[in-house]
């Protein structure tokens, strides 16, 4: 009996096996150890879901813990903020001014001391989605990040406040008298310090884009004029004061910061083939 020309013979091999055989080999290759996810745990999105509003209770309870003791505390906190403008008078200008400063610092501070807890679930939360490369970066980031940000407030309190103020008070005070609103004064620290804070994370953030071959040492070294002018500019944005002194001290901190980066990563041997 002879085989019908329209039923195709199961036993012959198909045109696409050979290129299906090499994707599939292709496909079996095994990734890079550092590219892996040691931790990955199969979970649903409801399962993350839950997760992360469980996480989110964790924090927002100890944020509350933390503001309830530091408005315990808010006199002397609001005592510490006034140190820096030594020759100043601070006033209440309207009723209930100086209650909702104090609400504002003990918030402020009690967020600050609630920083190791927000950090902590927020790593345990991102962890399982890292490789080992990302991991092993984890530790010296979150170490040198927040050893940083302490810096640049200890920077700006002991340092760039006093400056600024300095500058405000001495001008014109053989003509008008130093009355401050107690309430635009704490913004203007609490401002100060949290945008230096900030802008103290430049080493943190160059050597993770050096370590993850975004960018070179030699790159970075490259282009030092324009790292000037922005510096320059980003102290004059970041400063709430308009004063020369604050922004220049801010400006030469940032390019210290720049350059120290890049110094660590060369003595570290990061960007190295």
């Amino acid at each position: 009996m002879t085989r019908s020309p329209d039923i195709p013979d199961i036993e012959s091999p198909s045109p696409n096996s050979s290129a299906i055989a090499d994707r599939s080999l292709e496909e079996n290759i095994p990734l890079d150890p550092e590219d892996e996810l040691p931790n990955e745990v199969e979970m649903s999105l409801w399962d993350h879901l839950e997760e992360l509003r469980q996480r989110l209770f964790v924090v927002l309870g100890t944020v509350a813990v933390t503001i309830g003791l530091c408005f315990s505390q808010v006199r002397w906190i609001i005592e510490f903020l006034e140190k820096p403008a030594q020759g100043a008078k601070f006033l209440q200008l309207s009723p209930g001014e100086y209650f909702f400063v104090s609400c504002k610092a003990a918030a402020y501070s009690g967020i600050l001391l609630a920083t190791p807890m927000i950090l902590y679930q927020a790593i345990r939360f991102i962890l399982p989605g890292l490789t080992r490369r990302e991991q092993r970066l984890l530790a010296p980031v979150v170490f040198g990040s927040s050893l940083l940000f302490i810096a640049g407030l200890v920077f700006a309190y002991t340092l760039l406040a006093p400056a600024a103020l300095g500058f405000f008070i001495s001008y014109g005070a053989e003509v008008v008298e130093q009355l401050w609103s107690i309430d635009r004064y704490v913004d203007f620290i609490l401002l100060l310090l949290l945008a230096t804070g900030l802008a103290f994370q430049v080493p943190i953030l160059q050597m993770v884009l050096i370590a993850l071959g975004i960018v070179s040492i030699a790159q970075l070294l490259s282009q030092w004029r324009y790292v000037v002018m922005i510096a320059v500019a980003v102290a004059a944005v970041l400063t709430p004061s308009i004063d020369p002194i604050t922004q220049g001290l801010l400006a030469a901190a940032l390019l210290a910061l720049y350059f120290t980066g890049i110094g660590l990563a060369k003595l570290m041997g990061m960007g190295r083939p």
